[in-house]
């Protein structure tokens, strides 16, 4: 069932503030040859199925691989531990399928299809592009040109825009005909801050958004006894709303169990 924006930001935000971390079901998208399910798992990780198909995109075993089911394809984004997880891919990964990332990668998991920025391919029966994912403003993380991909996933004709940790950069920006779109937000050194994101997604016009990506702090080690802080939702109201009216459709997922 789809859930509108209204519903999704007024209960998610009520339970963060009470302390809460909500559950959050799978998603379906309609498609040729049957429903997309969309399954948000953990900060960047997203399980997606389709026609007896499942991709994992960066999938990460600080969640319990249980969660997860077997994939006929793994794309991976960037080369840190939250997005190329070995033990998250020897584990998921069915034989023989492909692992698709970029060439930043190469070196930790020499198995790997290296995509180049802007190739397309076919890899387990799965059209998949590679989309640009970096810096304008320079500094530590580095993201620079040609590092890292988002990836465009075709199914059923239903175009999935996993966009990657990036600026609105301009390949980024002119992404053509996307029906659901993974963003990130609230990247270090004031990257892809609220105000940015929505005039990103503005010029983009996916039918559906999912922020993602957007808790720095979680992904950093926890203190020898220490508790990890709650995940911060800076600025998803403020997305939701600007998108809203603008008739794209946001949704919240629960990034960030406790």
């Amino acid at each position: 069932m789809r859930r509108t924006f209204v519903t999704i930001v007024c209960g998610i935000l009520a339970l963060v503030a009470q302390g809460f971390s909500p559950a959050f079901a799978a998603d379906k998208v309609p498609a040729a040859g049957g429903d997309i399910t969309l399954t948000p798992l953990i900060h960047s990780s997203i399980q997606i199925e389709h026609a007896g198909k499942v991709i994992q995109v960066d999938p990460w075993s600080m969640l319990d691989l249980a969660r997860y089911k077997k994939a006929d394809l793994i794309l991976i984004t960037d080369d840190p531990a939250h997005h190329l997880d070995l033990k998250a891919i020897a584990a998921l990964r069915k034989s023989g399928a492909p692992v698709v990332i970029p060439e930043v990668a190469k070196a930790k998991y020499p198995d790997g299809i290296i995509m180049a920025n802007g190739e397309r391919a076919t890899e387990g029966g799965v059209t998949v592009e590679a989309i640009p994912a970096y810096d304008i403003i320079q500094g530590a993380p580095e993201h620079p040109k040609g590092k890292s991909n988002g990836y465009v996933i075709t199914l059923g004709g239903t175009r999935i825009y996993v966009v990657g940790v990036t600026e609105c950069v301009p390949e980024v920006r002119g992404a053509k005909n996307i029906d659901v779109a993974f963003f990130a937000m609230n990247v270090p050194l004031e990257r892809m801050e609220p105000a940015a994101a929505i005039d990103c997604l503005s010029a983009i016009k996916p039918k559906v958004v999912y922020p993602y990506h957007y808790d720095q702090e979680w992904v950093r080690p926890v203190p020898a006894g220490g508790k990890r802080p709650q995940p911060s939702t800076r600025g998803l109201k403020e997305l939701s709303d600007a998108l809203g009216r603008q008739k794209i459709e946001v949704r919240l997922a629960n990034w960030y169990p406790q």
